[in-house]
């Protein structure tokens, strides 16, 4: 066991003198040290509960016959940081939760972590670290927030940022506003669509790294902490037959993470965080996959944002393991590999039912023939960008218009919301890369006010910062290289014209190579928007969104 690294032995009874401190017995010293790495904290509405399941993983472990010990990790509430500075603090968030769990886990000598996870740079984060310390490893979040209910159909946060633009554009009152405000967000849980929590939530069950139900059940359900009592029994096992992290992440897992990605819809988030899991497992994934994945894979779920059901409808329809039988059904995934159930994916998913056929649709009545994720490159993307394509009007598909460019966030909201973008244009928010934010800001306030005006069939976005897993509409982004750097995005000018084409995987702007050398050879480096704190140190340590912005 790591841990007899501090509690076997005469050599080790200063350390065991310092258990004893924190009230541990002879008999729990003895026992194998699990850790319970929670996020609790009281400002995230996602991590709120998370207390009652660190309980329930508590008492799974010591029935188990492990000794659980709890300690910290943080979290970042995308919805609270959006349209501020805070969001400056999301993305970053991933790398020190990581670096965090992995000094808690080595200084103290732990054999097993259980993780307890929930929002959006959370789960990756945790995962990352998993694949880091590679000890064996579990995951069970704190689950998924309820539908809201207006007006008597269901809701969300996407709807509630899009409530504010039809209220700035006249189509809603103050009242009608209010009521979004109030009912939106009816419960704790990470928010209730195929939003980048839940998308990472949800994968994490295809990796093979969480039990069944960890994307799906409600946070709400007591079910959920049923769950969270068999992943800590579970983690005993693991631990006892020394399954770890890159056992179960292996190349294979990823592409049918991919493969799933594809098929629910997920967020454009997972094209930044899968890369940066693989990565500490030693694998490249180059997003070039994604699209020869896309190409085969049918689309077969449309959740918040991209249509009008929920985690809990995917909960009761069957979950993730009803989708991944229903794709299996086509011979897309591997499913022959370990996973922390301790049986192989074949085994997790036999004889489990489609139940909704409207809410996960059958292989052959997909809403598409190809995924819901699409990677585009052109002459203004030469390294790649992403969009959600199962939340693109069809009639976006293609578009071809002027740009409108700006040069942080806060401009083109200004310009938004002063009625300043017109049907057909390509709004260009750029210096929002992960260099040049810093951090890689979510643009959810732009893409929504744009939505809640009525000009998402007739506007496309596009920047070098993150949409949020809660937009919809043409959002493109992660343009690499990004304008920071001296990308292309970096040389579009006002009236440019922009022609995108999803379903070709294509973005370019009509210019000339010779224009766009010229261009590039005028530009200049511009001064760091931050330059003390750990922003600055991320600035001057991050790679490409192309590369999964992770830190070298």
């Amino acid at each position: 066991m790591r841990s007899d690294a501090i509690r076997t032995g005469a050599q080790c009874a200063p350390q065991r003198s310092l258990l004893h401190a924190l009230g541990m017995t002879d008999e729990e010293i003895k026992k194998p040290m699990i850790g319970i790495v929670s996020s609790y904290n009281e400002i995230v509405p996602g991590h709120m509960n998370i207390d009652k399941i660190v309980e329930g993983v508590k008492k799974g472990v010591a029935l188990a016959g492990g000794n659980p010990i709890v300690f910290p990790a943080i979290a970042v509430c995308d919805g609270i940081a959006m349209g501020h500075q805070g969001m400056k603090y999301s993305l970053v968030t991933r790398d020190l939760i990581a670096d965090s769990t992995e000094a808690m886990a080595i200084a103290h000598a732990f054999d097993a972590l259980v993780m307890v996870p929930n929002c959006d740079k959370n789960v990756p984060g945790l995962l990352m670290a998993a694949a880091r310390l590679n000890i064996p490893c579990i995951f069970v979040s704190g689950g998924p927030m309820l539908a809201g209910r207006v007006k008597g159909a269901k809701t969300s946060l996407s709807s509630m940022f899009e409530a504010v633009g039809s209220y700035n554009s006249g189509k809603i009152t103050a009242e009608e506003l209010n009521e979004y405000e109030n009912k939106a967000c009816p419960s704790c849980g990470s928010c209730s669509g195929m939003y980048t929590a839940n998308s990472m939530n949800c994968l994490t069950e295809v990796l093979g790294m969480a039990l069944r139900g960890n994307g799906t059940v409600p946070a709400v359900y007591s079910e959920r902490i049923q769950l969270a009592k068999r992943a800590g029994m579970k983690i005993m096992e693991l631990l006892e037959k020394d399954i770890k992290p890159r056992d179960i992440m292996t190349e294979a897992a990823f592409r049918n993470a991919l493969t799933m990605d594809m098929a629910l819809g997920c967020s454009t988030n997972s094209m930044l965080h899968l890369p940066a899991i693989a990565h500490e497992c030693g694998i490249e994934l180059n997003l070039d996959i994604a699209n020869e994945i896309s190409s085969h894979t049918p689309n077969l779920c449309h959740l918040a944002p991209a249509g009008r059901t929920y985690i809990e409808d995917l909960n009761e329809a069957g979950g993730i393991y009803a989708v991944m039988n229903e794709i299996n059904k086509l011979g897309l995934l591997t499913t022959d590999i370990i996973t922390c159930t301790g049986k192989t994916i074949a085994e997790n998913i036999e004889g489990v039912v489609n139940k909704d056929p409207e809410v996960i649709r059958p292989v052959d009545n997909p809403y598409s023939s190809t995924g819901g994720i699409a990677v585009l490159r052109g002459n203004l993307a030469p390294d790649s960008c992403v969009v959600k394509r199962s939340a693109v009007a069809p009639e976006m598909l293609k578009h071809s218009g002027p740009a409108k460019v700006f040069e942080c966030e806060e401009d083109a909201m200004a310009a938004i919301n002063g009625g300043k973008i017109e049907a057909g244009d390509v709004v260009v928010i750029r210096y929002e890369g992960p260099k040049g934010g810093p951090g890689m800001r979510e643009m959810l306030n732009p893409t929504s006010a744009i939505m809640g005006m009525g000009l998402g069939s007739t506007v496309a976005l596009i920047t070098d910062g993150r949409f949020s897993g809660a937009t919809r509409g043409a959002s493109i982004g992660h343009v690499s290289p990004e304008a920071a750097v001296g990308g292309p995005i970096a040389l579009i000018q006002d009236g440019d014209i922009i022609e995108i084409d999803i379903n070709a995987n294509t973005i370019n702007v009509k210019l000339s190579d010779e224009e766009l050398a010229e261009r590039k050879a005028k530009w200049q480096p511009r001064e760091p928007k931050i330059t003390t704190g750990y922003l600055a140190r991320y600035a001057k340590l991050v790679s490409s969104g192309a590369q999964g912005a992770v830190l070298s």
